[in-house]
């Protein structure tokens, strides 16, 4: 691949990391602002597949076709624009995979993920469809939100798996630093299942107080009802159906999981900023994620002490996207650093 070629693929995969991280962002906030089924049907908006009702006559006729939902224009567009970007950043997808089968010759190119990507960005709209026709189904918006972050967990390690191939030597970088860094990625991953848990079933505010919760150390919680993940199908589940011990079980597993999370993340940081024979690299982008771990720690306990106001509450979760992103570059430089190719094929 010539200079040019990996240019406008990094470029390219770059970008669509940028409007991936967006496209997270803003579904946070379709969501918080109880607008997920803002358009009752899909691809369209009351039957249209561009824009939404706004005359007086289609208005109208959008309330007589979807008698359930009448037509509330701003969470509508609120919805309609979250598709619009989603579209765009699937074309986006599209094009780079495009660019590596082009060049899937050259040794330095990763093909396998770029297309794989493709898929992914398939399934994850046949989820952004399943969200609005079985009515916030729990587990279909966990699924959807989980989706995202996995788009642009992939683009991101596709960009820097783009940036460098191979150092040139060995650090003192072993492959037990490795393993500990997964460890912590995938405790990661189960504490952002369980926010995307607690955000479907709308249990943020099941505690209002920090430490506690209602008052107590251990209020009466139902974790066997909080935990079904699958029920039948027709329920509307917009503003939750489960009752408060349900929704207490699923926010106290949430924010046990996070004491659990930061401490193993921040002894290991501690760890790799302390250790002799460290990178430069490995050391910055250690502080900056213990930077975002403190943060993240502090916009969760600031949305349960405020009552969940929309614009921290979709800095939590925005929040978790880029604490992803910075573990995974950790992985990445922590692999590179051992000699080890960065890129899956």
């Amino acid at each position: 691949m010539n200079s040019k070629q990996k240019s406008i693929f990094r470029t390219s995969a770059l970008i669509a990391c940028a409007l991936a991280l967006f496209v997270v962002v803003l579904g946070a906030y379709v969501r918080l602002s109880d607008a997920g089924l803002g358009c009752p049907d899909w691809p369209g908006c009351y039957g249209h597949l561009l824009g939404i009702p706004e005359s007086a006559r289609e208005v109208e006729q959008a309330n007589s076709a979807y008698p359930q939902r009448a037509v509330e224009a701003g969470k509508a567009w609120k919805e309609v624009v979250h598709r619009y970007f989603a579209a765009v950043l699937g074309l986006l997808i599209v094009f780079l995979a495009l660019l590596a089968w082009r060049n899937r010759r050259n040794p330095d190119q990763a093909v396998g993920l770029p297309v794989f990507l493709v898929g992914l960005v398939i399934f994850q709209s046949l989820l952004g469809m399943w969200t609005v026709t079985l009515l916030l189904k729990p587990v279909i918006v966990m699924l959807h939100l989980l989706g995202g972050l996995a788009i642009l967990s992939l683009l991101w390690w596709v960009y820097l798996g783009a940036g460098t191939a191979r150092f040139g030597s060995r650090s003192r970088t072993g492959s037990s630093t490795v393993t500990l860094l997964v460890v912590g990625l995938l405790l990661l991953i189960g504490q952002i299942v369980l926010g995307g848990w607690t955000s479907a079933n709308y249990a943020a505010l099941a505690c209002t107080d920090f430490p506690t919760c209602q008052g107590k150390w251990w209020p009466q919680a139902d974790f066997r009802e909080g935990f079904v993940f699958w029920r039948g199908l027709g329920t509307n589940y917009e503003f939750g159906v489960l009752d408060n011990p349900a929704r207490t079980a699923i926010h106290l597993s949430h924010r046990i999981m996070a004491v659990v999370v930061a401490l193993y993340w921040l002894v290991l940081l501690f760890y790799l900023l302390v250790r002799e024979g460290t990178s430069t690299a490995l050391r910055v982008a250690s502080s900056l994620t213990a930077l975002l771990l403190v943060i993240q720690f502090s916009l969760g306990v600031s949305n349960v002490l405020l009552h969940l106001p929309v614009s921290v509450a979709v800095l939590h979760n925005g929040g978790a996207a880029v604490l992803l992103l910075g573990v995974i570059t950790l992985i990445h430089l922590a692999r590179s650093e051992r000699g080890n190719r960065v890129r899956f094929r």
